[in-house]
């Protein structure tokens, strides 16, 4: 008989805060219900279970009776409740007093509804610092999971992956144990007798170890063709029915028993790192698509059983520069951390504010920094728009809150100048009671965030498409071995057919008063291909800024001297927000051109979150007619306005000029990989008004277009879920 070993089998259950009720209901009914039901069977059998805050959430509002028998389980000994920060923030992600507060907040929650006394904690896509330590134990964790991946970068070989290690920093200290990455490919893909196996001949070679399995809950039966597999096949009642048959040496245990049993197998200190697939995919592109060309040469290395313990991909923080929107979200999220700091710090000095809202602003706060559309992997992240829009919805929530907590006025206005974004530049803030305008003089002097409060959404929460390593699948046309259960890792599936001839890349950001020359006779499908050349130097260029106040009225300025092709140009745009007002005013003034000069000017204008391919969701002329769907691609000239109309989220954006002006239209769809396969999703509509100048004699042309945003229609209806975002 083999040597006594312990297995903890530790689980993670998580859904996305932003994520679609049908989708919550559907994991539930695919792996969460029937996998606490197969197990609740199998009484000699132990695990430890996380399941995130905005998971627990849904489940103890729609299905309490879940709730209930996950108590009975921990009241019986059988399921230990592992911890963890409220909201599933990956922990680099956020300041260290959300760190702690998040995990505190989320340990009384599981105390009071479970009856858990958390002990260890679920750490979010095994993300780990070694600074987290210190914030982990001053939160009263005493242990987590990393991956083994986190263990050999650190040096440590698979023999010494035996039990669980101390680590510290600052002096405090916890433990970490070693999750099985090769166990993670075994279950539920082998058979179990495979799973048994190899952890047979583990217990050959190590006695009284402990081997950990920690992995995702939904790949038992959330994941494509896993409910089948999973449950319809019987996978999980051989599985469990194959670790109660071999109990006499296979001990299975939770990490608390693990932890009280048997003594650390020392001590180590840990690199920063993720698992194994998270640092590829943090990779930039081109070097993602590098590394693994390499990785598919050495594999027929016969060595590469050694190389490969060596190499690593990338860090997980520079996701946020991979994708820029990532750290607009991420700056965005900690300014009104920030806020919030401040404004309990003058609370405690005789300030005068509502605790209630202030509470109510940290809860939105902490659910804003839910981790998955902040990177993206084989999992849709960041390239979801309903996600993206959930963080803005959350942030501008606790950002009113915040108003109403100190006392803000009915109407107000202010522009603040700082660097808010964290790249040793300035941005200005323009705000009032009804919007907020994020400006930035250094990036072309873009508007790169507009929120109207009223129904806490950002117009301009866009992503550009860019090249991704999956895209040589996409452009190879592979398709998946059908009729297997494969890792998600190892699917490639298509949601729709000619994707290949929908992979453009943007040459710039999807934002808005993006300042474009173009030549006289470009056309709309050499826009809406990429292939337009840029005549100015404006659209990502340095121009200078300053901010004109008056009591009930706020204009930035900024101004450039450039150049269209040979000819000078110096350009000044103005943007006024009055108090009270949801209108932006944005005038234009070109000067400095020979007299009679002709030039064809565009301002590139994004709109996000208003989903292509709805009746409800529609242009409008002037005269308010409908002319087609938010997906659609129009060439419009010499009219006086054109608006865009969401009837869902109960808003209407209306341009209006000072002159008559064309206008282009057409969507901005990006080729991305999710769970399900790859797919076009919509990310924003363009809209570029554009005007063929002709200097006057003074060598100046300019204009004003106002830009109306009105939210009656969402105080007349009840929201309910949103279509996906998909074409």
């Amino acid at each position: 008989m083999p040597n006594p070993i312990r297995f903890a089998l530790a689980l993670h259950n998580h859904q996305p805060v932003g994520n679609f009720d049908h989708v919550f209901e559907q994991a539930y009914q695919d792996s969460y219900r029937p996998l606490l039901e197969v197990f609740a069977r199998y009484e000699p059998l132990r695990m430890s279970l996380h399941t995130s805050g905005s998971l627990m959430e849904w489940l103890d509002a729609h299905h309490p009776e879940y709730v209930d028998q996950l108590r009975d389980l921990v009241a019986k000994g059988r399921i230990e409740v592992l911890g963890g920060a409220y909201y599933e923030p990956i922990l680099a992600m956020v300041p260290s007093r959300d760190r702690v507060g998040q995990i505190l907040r989320y340990t009384e929650w599981l105390r009071k509804r479970l009856g858990a006394a958390v002990r260890g904690m679920w750490m979010p896509e095994r993300i780990w610092e070694q600074t987290y330590v210190r914030d982990l134990v001053e939160a009263g964790i005493e242990y987590t999971i990393l991956d083994d991946f986190h263990f050999k970068n650190a040096g440590l070989k698979e023999s010494q992956l035996v039990g669980h290690f101390i680590t510290e920093d600052d002096g405090r200290v916890m433990l970490v144990f070693p999750g099985s990455e090769r166990l993670r490919y075994l279950i539920p893909f082998a058979s179990p007798d495979q799973t048994i196996e190899h952890l047979r001949r583990f217990a050959q070679e190590h006695a009284d170890a402990v081997v950990v399995f920690g992995d995702d809950g939904e790949k038992f039966g959330t994941w494509p063709g896993t409910h089948k597999h999973v449950y319809e096949d019987g996978w999980l009642e051989w599985f469990f029915r194959s670790l109660v048959e071999n109990q006499d040496w296979l001990h299975t245990v939770t990490l608390a028993e693990a932890a009280d049993e048997v003594a650390p197998a020392g001590k180590v200190y840990l690199p920063d790192s993720s698992y194994r697939e998270m640092t590829e995919w943090a990779l930039p592109a081109d070097r993602l698509a590098e590394y693994e060309h390499l990785i598919r040469a050495m594999k027929d290395n016969p060595h590469w059983a050694e190389i490969k313990s060596f190499i690593r991909g990338g860090f997980w923080r520079n996701f946020k520069v991979k994708y820029p929107e990532s750290d607009e979200m991420y700056s965005r999220m900690m300014q009104v951390s920030r806020r919030l700091c401040e404004t309990v710090e003058a609370a405690a000095h005789g300030q005068a504010i509502d605790v209630q809202r202030a509470d109510e602003a940290r809860t939105e706060l902490y659910r804003a920094q839910c981790n998955c559309a902040y990177w993206h992997g084989a999992f849709g992240g960041i390239y979801l728009p309903h996600l993206r829009n959930a963080i803005y919805e959350h942030v501008i929530a606790a950002d009113n809150l915040l108003d109403q907590a100190v006392g803000q006025p009915e109407t107000w206005i202010e522009a603040t100048v700082d660097d808010f974004d964290f790249d040793a530049r300035q941005e200005i803030r323009l705000a009032n009671d009804k919007l907020v305008a994020l400006i930035a003089p250094a990036r072309g002097g873009r508007l790169y965030e507009l929120d109207v409060r009223a129904i806490r959404h950002n117009l301009l929460a866009t992503l550009a498409r860019r090249p991704e390593a999956y895209h040589e699948k996409v452009r190879g046309g592979a398709r998946g071995a059908g009729g297997q259960c494969a890792s998600i890792h190892d699917q490639v599936i298509f949601k729709q057919e000619g994707l290949d001839e929908r992979l453009i890349y943007d040459a710039h950001a999807r934002k808005s008063l993006m300042d474009t020359f173009y030549d006289d006779d470009v056309s709309l499908d050499a826009i809406v291909l990429g292939e337009a050349a840029q005549r100015g130097d404006f659209v990502e260029s340095h121009y200078d800024a300053r901010v004109r106040r008056n009591p009930d009225r706020i204009q930035v300025q900024l101004f450039r001297n450039g150049r269209v092709g040979n000819l000078p140009v110096k350009l000044t745009k103005g943007i006024t927000l009055s108090a009270g007002g949801a209108t932006l005013e944005v005038a234009y003034l070109l000067e400095g051109m020979p007299p009679e000069s002709r030039l064809h000017f565009a301002v590139e204008m994004n709109f996000a979150g208003l989903p292509a391919g709805q009746d409800d969701r529609y242009f409008r002329d002037a005269h308010r007619q409908a002319i087609g769907q938010l997906g659609a691609q129009l060439d419009l000239t010499n009219v006086e306005g054109l608006g865009l109309v969401d009837e869902w989220l109960g808003i209407q954006v209306d341009l209006r000029p000072s002159r008559a002006t064309n206008f282009w239209t057409y969507p901005i769809e990006t080729v991305s990989q999710s769970e399900g396969g790859f797919e076009l999703v919509h990310q924003s509509v363009v809209v570029q008004p554009h005007w063929h100048v002709v200097a006057d004699a003074q060598g100046r042309w300019g204009v004003t277009l106002h830009v109306d945003v009105d939210t009656s229609r969402a105080s007349n209806h009840t929201r309910g879920p949103a279509a996906v975002a998909t074409t």
